[in-house]
Formats: structure tokens, sequence, C-alpha cells
């Protein structure tokens, strides 16, 4: 899928693929309530909106939401776009599906904060956990009964971390989705970091990508 992506905005990687390889296994039609977190250029969300769902995604860079605006025109799918941190955007509402591509890349210990411009798409704080850890706080109460959580995220940022939280949380989970790939720019420049905190091995040049999928039964 070709689309808009203006220079900042993070472009559609295996990531993205990857979650929206997941979306488009969920059932969804005119009746669902869809939310697009951290959409970026609006690839899932553009998934999502595919059988008429009510879709709003949200990020925190005007970029993005400028580039996601355009891309669901341009492809004639009614997306609502929100400028925003995460769910602040949606206060009080309720999903059938929330949708997210969080940040999740680790940065050096003594970093104090995220990069700006366009790391802010991937700067995680010194474990990547940064924004998945508030997801995972915040999310599951922002599901109706029977809704679904699908995020995306490397496994060098502890997944087994998202499934304990969301499980604390009240979400049946599972990994809905698995899929390795060579390290991108991004984790190239790092991979010396990465080693030396142990995520990975001493030459390893790989990540594995993890689709997690929660369940709010009740």
């Amino acid at each position: 899928m070709l689309l808009i992506r203006p220079p900042g905005v993070y472009p559609p990687q295996g990531d993205t693929e990857l979650l929206a390889s997941c979306v488009r296994r969920e059932r969804l039609d005119g009746s669902s309530r869809v939310l697009d977190l951290c959409t970026g250029t609006g690839a899932v969300a553009l998934a999502a909106a595919r059988d008429g769902a009510s879709v709003t995604a949200v990020d925190l860079s005007v970029r993005a939401v400028l580039a996601a605006w355009l891309n669901t025109r341009l492809r004639r799918r009614r997306v609502r776009l929100r400028r925003g941190d995460l769910l602040t955007p949606v206060a009080g509402q309720r999903f059938d599906l929330i949708t997210a591509n969080p940040p999740y890349v680790p940065v050096r210990p003594d970093t104090g904060s995220p990069g700006r411009g366009a790391a802010l798409a991937w700067d995680a704080g010194p474990d990547g956990r940064l924004v998945l850890d508030r997801l995972c706080g915040a999310a599951p109460g922002r599901l109706a009964r029977g809704g679904v959580l699908l995020v995306v995220q490397s496994s060098l940022a502890d997944v087994p971390a998202t499934l304990a939280a969301l499980r604390r949380a009240g979400l049946r989970t599972a990994v809905a989705a698995r899929s390795r790939q060579p390290f991108g720019p991004v984790m190239t420049a790092r991979a010396g970091l990465f080693e030396r905190l142990g995520l990975i091995a001493p030459g390893e040049r790989e990540e594995e990508l993890v689709v997690v999928r929660g369940v709010r039964e009740h």
C-alpha cells in the first residue's frame, strides 16, 4: 500500500504490516467501534476501516495526523483523526477494537527522556516499555465487553511483561502473530547497546516482532 509520508512520520514497516494482518482477521462491520493509537500514516486505521467500521485514529505528532488524514481521504475511508497522547483525546469512550503500534525501542539508560521529532515514534526508555506500560494500564478499561486489544512490539521490549500486565487488567491474552526480521536502521545503530544490555547475543542483528491480543470477556 503506497501511503503519503512526510518527513518525520514513522514509515510503515514490518511491525505495521504484522499488526494490520491481525486487524484483517478480526470480525468488523458497520457497527464496530475501532481506535487506532500511534497511527502514523494511518495504515492500520485503513485496514480497520475496510468493512465500514467506525474508526478513530490518534497520534501525538501533528505531521502524522496530517499524513493519516490525507491517506484516509485519498482512499475514501471515513476515519476520525485526533491529535493527542494515547487515549486522552477519546476520554470516556469505549471501543470494540483498540490497536496500537507504540514506541518500543530501548534507549541508553542515561538518556533522560525519549528523543524528539521522528525519534518519538520509536524511543521508549531504557527498557523499551515507557509507552507500553502506560498503554497496558489504560487501554483495557476502554474496551467494550468482548472487545479486543492488539499491540505490536519487539521481543526486545519484554513481551511476557505485556502479557502479564494485560492479564492483571482482566484480559484473556495470547500471542496472535510473530515474525522475525533483520534490524532496520534504528535498531542497527543501537545494536551495540542491545548487546551490552544483554537483549541480543553478540553479532545478532534480527528481532522478533510480536502482536499481543487481549480480550475483555466481562
